[in-house]
């Protein structure tokens, strides 16, 4: 019988959460497991991973397989590093104390590498919700001087003044129209009452023209009558 460290899906959809165990590897993937090694939980950021460091050790020194997604959380969490340098004790390639120095500090590595993707990440994430937050800030600013400029009664008075005013240019051409009309029209009257003075004037000179000559008249039939008289 080969035993397989693989992973047991759980949790519900789209949430996926996953324990490691040492199961039979003609097991059903969530069927019957012989040991619980640990949880994986992919949906923080980083990933959760919680192992019991020992027993899952133990397991892998005995020649158990690894699935590939197993094998990567083993390396991440070091029990393949730690693996190999036991490795190395066995060959006689370094002591125990030594295996152990390498080791812890490799681990401080990872756990400052850690620390630091951990720290960057709430720093983006704060960043992130001020920007969101001033963003919010200045639209609900712009939202409320809008409302403040249609509610304000000053700038509604200043809107009527300026109608009014509108208004009164437009009155003010209009009665300037009317009177250079009125003036058109009084100017040609003027121009008909000339007309109709000179008129009058020129029938009054021939009336009297003719009563002139009429006189002319009259007073050469007098002379006429006068020597005739005397003859």
């Amino acid at each position: 019988m080969a035993t397989r460290i693989r992973l047991q899906r759980h949790g519900k959809k789209g949430k996926a959460f996953f324990h490691l165990v040492a199961a039979d590897s003609r097991a059903k993937r969530d069927g019957k497991f012989i040991e619980k090694l640990g949880t994986y939980n992919p949906n923080t950021n980083p990933a959760t991973i919680n192992i019991n460091f020992e027993r899952t050790l133990s397991w892998v020194q005995v020649g158990a397989e690894m699935s590939d997604t197993a094998r990567a959380i083993l390396s991440y969490k070091g029990v393949l590093h730690k693996n190999h340098l036991l490795k190395g004790v066995t060959k006689g390639a370094l002591t125990l104390e030594q295996a152990e120095e390498k080791f812890n500090a490799w681990l401080a590595e990872k756990d400052s590498k850690i620390t630091g993707k951990k720290d960057g990440l709430a720093k983006n994430a704060a960043e992130d919700k001020a920007a969101r937050l001033k963003a919010e800030a200045d639209v609900n600013a712009a939202k409320a001087a809008a409302v403040e400029a249609k509610n304000n009664p000053v700038v509604e008075e200043e809107v009527i003044a300026e109608a009014e005013e509108t208004a009164t240019e437009e009155e003010t051409l209009t009665e300037e129209g009317t009177t250079e009309a009125g003036t058109i029209e009084e100017v040609a009257s003027e121009g008909e009452t000339s007309e109709e003075t000179v008129t009058e004037e020129g029938t009054t000179e021939a009336g009297t023209i003719e009563e002139v000559a009429s006189e002319g008249e009259t007073s050469e039939e007098t002379a006429t009558e006068e020597p005739a008289s005397e003859q």
